[in-house]
Formats: C-alpha cells, sequence, structure tokens
C-alpha cells in the first residue's frame, strides 16, 4: 500500500474516533455534570490573585527609588515623551514660544500632498488632500493632528522593530518558533491588562502610550513580514542560487522585492492596529482623538464618538494608499529601469518642495494659515445625521436583530457554553487534549494539557469556558466572512476596490464608536460582544484570503478554466487549496483579534474573563484577579492557535502524499 492510501486509510478512523471522543463528552457531562466546575465569584480571590495584586503594589511602590527606574526606564520614558513631544510641536501643539505649531494646517496639507504625488500619483495626492482638510471641515484639526503624531511615533518604531525581526522570523525556523509565543502573548493579552503595569512604569502619558501602541502594533508587522518572505518560491531561490548570488544577495534582490506585497499588508496593518489604539490609549491620557471619543461614550453621545471615529477612519485610508501608491510606484521603475536620481527627478522634487516650502512659510507666519478657519467646521451637522441615522436602526430594525440574536444563542452559543461550564474540568481537559491529538498532533495535545492546567491553576476555569464558548462562535462567523468575501476579493478587482475602504473602515474605527450603536440594537449581552469581535477580526481575515487567492498563479487557473472548470470547482478545488497557507494565516489572525476584544466584551455585557479584566483595571484590589485573567485568555490562545496549526500541518501531509512540504 502506498503511502497516500496509508493516510487516505487513516483520515476516516481519525473522523470516528473524534466523533467517539464528543459521543463520550456529551454521556460523561450527562453524569457528572455540575461536578468540580471550579465556580469563582465576582469578588472572589484566590492566593495567586492575592499575591499578583501585592507584586504590583510592590513596582507601584518602588517606582522613584529602584534603580532599574531611575537609570534605565526613566530614560525610555524621557525618549518616548520627547519623541512624540517633537512630532507634536511640529503639527498640532504650540512649540518653541509660539502660541502655535512649527507647521499649521496650509504647511501640514501641503507637505503631505507632496509627499503623496512624488511617491504616489495624482490620485492619491487628492485623496490625501481631501482626507486631511476633512479633519478641520469635521472640527477636529488639533486632534487629528495630536493623533496622527502619536500614530507615525508608535508605527515608526513598530516597522524598526517589526520588519528585520519578520525577516528574521522567515529565514530562520528556529527563532520563528522561539518569537510565535511571544507575539500571541503581544498580541492577545487585552490592552486593559498592560496598560495598567505600563502606568507602573512609564507614568501617564505619551510614553505609555507609544508602548500601548507598539505591543499592540508589532505583531502583525513580524507575522506577516516573516509569512512574505516564507512565501518566495524555492525555485526562484535556486536559480539566484545557482548564478552565485550570496545569501544576502538573495534576500535583497530575491525574496525582499518577491514578498513586497505581502510586507506592504503587514506594513498597513500596522498602521491600522497603531490607529485603532487610539481611543483605549486615551485611557492613560494619550492626546487625540482618542479623548473625544471617551467623553461621548460616557454620555452615549454616539453622533460625537461618531465624528472623531471617522476621522480615524480618513487617516487610516490616506495612510493605506500612501504607503501602498508608493510601493507600486517604486516597483514601476525598477521594472522600467528608471532611477530616482535623474534629471527629471530632482525637477520634480525641486518643485514639489519648493510650493512646500512656501506654503509652510505662510503657515509659520501667518494665523489664517496656521489655523483651519471655524466657518468651515460642519462637525456638528455629521454629529446630527449620525445621531438620527443611529435612532432610525434602533426603531425600524429591532425586530430583525433580535430574530438573528435568538437563533445563534439559542442554537449555538446557549448548549454549547452549557456543555463547556457544567462539565467536570477534568472531563473537558481529556476531551481538549484527545481531540488536539486526533486533529493535531501530540505537542499540540501536550499544550493543551499545559494551557488547560494553567486555566485551573489561575483560578479562572469557569470564566475561561464562558469565554471559550463565544470566542469559537465568533471565529466561526470571521472566517465564513473571511473565506465568502476574501475569495470575492481576490477574484474581481472592481469588488477589491469597492471593499478595502470600508474594512480599513471596519478594522480601525474604535471599538467603542461601533459598540454603541450594536449595543442599541442587541443590548448588554454576550451577542453583542461576539458581534463586536466579528466586526473588529473580520477585516483582516478577509484581506489575507483575498492576498492568498490573489497569489495563486495565474497559469494555474488558466489551465483548470480550459479544462472546462467551473467557476465553484475552481474556487474549491483550485484557488483556495492553493491558496491554504494564506487561509490558515487568516484564521490564525482572526482567532487572536476575536481573543483581544474578549475585553470589550465585558463592557457590553459579555461578563467572563472580560469583565475580570475591567474590573481589575478600575478597582484596586481586583488587579490581581484582572491580571490573572489577561494571562488566562493568552493561554486561550496559544492553545487555539497551536492546535489550529497542528491540524494545518496533518492536512498537509495528508494532501501531499504524507510528505511535509515546506
Amino acid at each position: 500500500m502506498t503511502t497516500v492510501a496509508v493516510v487516505a486509510a487513516r483520515l476516516p478512523a481519525r473522523r470516528y474516533l473524534l466523533l467517539a471522543v464528543l459521543a463520550l463528552w456529551v454521556l460523561g457531562w450527562a453524569v457528572f455534570g455540575g461536578r468540580d466546575t471550579l465556580n469563582l465569584g465576582g469578588a472572589e480571590l484566590t492566593p495567586l490573585h492575592t499575591s499578583l495584586n501585592e507584586g504590583m503594589d510592590a513596582i507601584d511602590d518602588s517606582r522613584n527609588s529602584n534603580p532599574f527606574f531611575l537609570y534605565f526606564i526613566n530614560y525610555i520614558r524621557l525618549f518616548l515623551d520627547e519623541s512624540v513631544t517633537f512630532v507634536q510641536a511640529l503639527i498640532s501643539q504650540p512649540s518653541f514660544g509660539r502660541p502655535l505649531p512649527v507647521l499649521g494646517w496650509l504647511g501640514v496639507v501641503a507637505l503631505a500632498t507632496a509627499i503623496a504625488w512624488l511617491w504616489g500619483n495624482g490620485r492619491v495626492a487628492l485623496l490625501t488632500a481631501a482626507g486631511l482638510l476633512s479633519f478641520g471641515v469635521l472640527g477636529l484639526w488639533q486632534e487629528s493632528m495630536d493623533t496622527l503624531a502619536l500614530t507615525l511615533t508608535a508605527v515608526v518604531f513598530s516597522l524598526a522593530v517589526g520588519i528585520p525581526l519578520g525577516v528574521w522570523a522567515g529565514l530562520n525556523d528556529r527563532f520563528n518558533r522561539l518569537v510565535t509565543p511571544v507575539l500571541d502573548f503581544m498580541q492577545t493579552m487585552p490592552t486593559f491588562v498592560y496598560l495598567a503595569p505600563l502606568t507602573l512604569f512609564f507614568l501617564i502619558g505619551p510614553a505609555s502610550a507609544t508602548v500601548a501602541t507598539m505591543i499592540y502594533a508589532i505583531p502583525p508587522a513580524i507575522r506577516i513580514t516573516s509569512h512574505g518572505i516564507r512565501q518566495v518560491s524555492h525555485d526562484t531561490l535556486e536559480a539566484g542560487a545557482s548564478l552565485g548570488a550570496t545569501g544576502v544577495q538573495s534576500l535583497r534582490h530575491v525574496r525582499l522585492p518577491m514578498a513586497k506585497q505581502t510586507i506592504i499588508v503587514g506594513v498597513n496593518q500596522t498602521i491600522m492596529a497603531a490607529l485603532s489604539m487610539a481611543t483605549i490609549a486615551a485611557l492613560i491620557d494619550a492626546p487625540g482623538l482618542g479623548k473625544t471619543v471617551l467623553k461621548a461614550l460616557q454620555t452615549l453621545d454616539v453622533g460625537t464618538a461618531f465624528n472623531a471615529g471617522l476621522a480615524i477612519v480618513i487617516m487610516a485610508v490616506v495612510l493605506d494608499r500612501v504607503t501602498s501608491a508608493a510601493s507600486r510606484r517604486v516597483e514601476a521603475d525598477r521594472r522600467a529601469g528608471r532611477l530616482r536620481g535623474t534629471r527629471r527627478r530632482r525637477l520634480e522634487l525641486a518643485g514639489a518642495f519648493g510650493v512646500v516650502a512656501v506654503l509652510g512659510y505662510l503657515s509659520y507666519t501667518y494665523v489664517w494659515a496656521a489655523e483651519f478657519p471655524v466657518q468651515a467646521n460642519l462637525g456638528s451637522y455629521v454629529r446630527q445625521a449620525a445621531d438620527a441615522g443611529s435612532l432610525w436602526v434602533q426603531d425600524n430594525l429591532a425586530a430583525y436583530t433580535d430574530a438573528l440574536k435568538n437563533v445563534l444563542t439559542n442554537t449555538l452559543l446557549n448548549p454549547f457554553e452549557k456543555l463547556l461550564t457544567t462539565s467536570p474540568w477534568w472531563l473537558v481537559l481529556a476531551v481538549g487534549v484527545a481531540v488536539a491529538l486526533l486533529v493535531g498532533s501530540v505537542r499540540a495535545a501536550l499544550v493543551t494539557a499545559a494551557g488547560l492546567l494553567v486555566l485551573v491553576l489561575l483560578g479562572l476555569w469557569q470564566d475561561s469556558m464562558v469565554t471559550l464558548a463565544s470566542t469559537l462562535v465568533a471565529t466561526i462567523l470571521v472566517m465564513m466572512l473571511g473565506v465568502v468575501l476574501g475569495v470575492w476579493m481576490g477574484r474581481s478587482d472592481r469588488v477589491d476596490t469597492v471593499l478595502r475602504p470600508v474594512l480599513d473602515a471596519g478594522q480601525t474605527m474604535p471599538a467603542f464608536v461601533y459598540l454603541v450603536p450594536i449595543l442599541g440594537l442587541f443590548g448588554p449581552t454576550r451577542f453583542t460582544a461576539i458581534i463586536a469581535a466579528v466586526v473588529f477580526a473580520a477585516p483582516i481575515a478577509i484581506k489575507l484570503v483575498a492576498e492568498g487567492i490573489r497569489r495563486v498563479s495565474p497559469t494555474t487557473v488558466e489551465a483548470a478554466i480550459s479544462a472546462g472548470t467551473g467557476t465553484w470547482q475552481l474556487i474549491s478545488k483550485v484557488q483556495l487549496p492553493m491558496a491554504r497557507s494564506g487561509v490558515t494565516l487568516a484564521a490564525s489572525q482572526g482567532l487572536i483579534y476575536v481573543l483581544s476584544m474578549v475585553v470589550v466584551g465585558g463592557l457590553v455585557g459579555a461578563g467572563a474573563l472580560g469583565y475580570d479584566v475591567v474590573a481589575g483595571f478600575s478597582q484596586h484590589q481586583l488587579r490581581g484577579k484582572g491580571l490573572a485573567a489577561g494571562l488566562a485568555i493568552v493561554v486561550l490562545g496559544i492553545v487555539l492557535d497551536r492546535v489550529m496549526r497542528a491540524a494545518t500541518q496533518r492536512a498537509d501531509v495528508a494532501a501531499h502524499g504524507g510528505v511535509t512540504h515546506r
């Protein structure tokens, strides 16, 4: 019997074993349900929670006396504060003894438009100018410039760290295995959890906000850069090696150019991740639009929150289009053999920055060119329209949203949650290990066993099971959207053009902004948290699936079409299987983004680990429990991610006849 036949024979047996395990779980639940569930009250603390609380108090007390703080942390805080303050002095805040920044609105618009034109094209330049002018039209010029200052500072630092590490992870399997759990920790740790420790180290202000943004923004840069480097064709690399290219030359002239489009996705995701932190970072006194959003949400002012959120979305779209257009132009110039040092190019640079210098001088000298005209402020009309739209949706769509909520909650979420929360902890652990072994590998089973035991030791088993149920349901919905819309985008440039701005908006809109209308539609329930997680996680999943579809060889697609393959067969039999790595990355990133929204779910009635984190952030005596809840979320993310990766590797082995292709 061949290897393929052996693998094929094993697959049905594994499916039967998996069904047997699930059946035994249900039987065990019927017999032992309600026992050993490790339930812990909301105000109850374990000895571990108390110890964590005492440790955080000790850090707070020693911040001004410990040499580690005095001679290391304080210097980092000073550097980050000064970096953000310097950029603010240039574009947003009074500086250098002046009542206005160095560049007023006219100078900033001119400089940004010139950069977009020089490194992009005329269309992107017009978009940039319109986008920046819209900040003033919305009545949020200074707040927008504060957000831009914080975002640019954090993005520069994040990319300076993330891209080199991503290249290293793409080239070195050992480093990739080492850095992956660190990225899981950084990306899945709820922001409320690490905001509190950051304030202990860096105090409130720009430094803590910059570090918090970097923690959230660096992982996409590393993961997606690594993915791009690993996806470069081995045939191309071998061709370069046969021509005598060294490792460094192969990296510079083969790997990086061919991975450029994927790396750009990583840059875009880093920018969007940084912008999405604007609201949450405002909790530790971060400057910018986040403060406006938070103040509006304290009174459920949907209009004001939407106005500020719209400014963040516009900023994300502008930055996304400029970086993408710049990459396309550089690539086009490289292929055409044109150099940027030509006389024509020098003239373009001189002319553009000559205009910028003139307009910048005007904005430096005259108030009318520095302060955005009050007469152009239309923010009040935008706020009124948003309020009216929110009320209309709540009044006219409640019947449909209630029906959707009830169907999904009663048929999927409630049964699954009941099975997880009322089963004995040891039964869930045994089932989890068995499932990981059957669908994944021995290593995945060991990780699952260790992770579930950690949840027991953290004293938050019951809440972890509630969170697990909601997370899995949300991830299923995310991947349904990701595959359907991602395939559609990947197959149609027109659809990509229409959907990409919508995805940018969904990914960068501060969570609290869209939570307000969602809360009004569905009420304070777990389903509200699930919808919030889906809205937050679906854009990255859709984009990664679309990119995977686009990377499928056009020759292969044409060959399949010429053989008489229909559209559905082409998608299911050719494009999706060949885009397996992109779909897997989308599922992994979607899962992580869902988990990162668990805390927000605690604010809208989801309870469980999200509520524990929020309570720990707001109540001093519960800080230790909140930190333990954040660690529990990280553990859940690592376990689910490892099981999913192992399952994908097993499927690859089966698809390739028992041989793993790297």
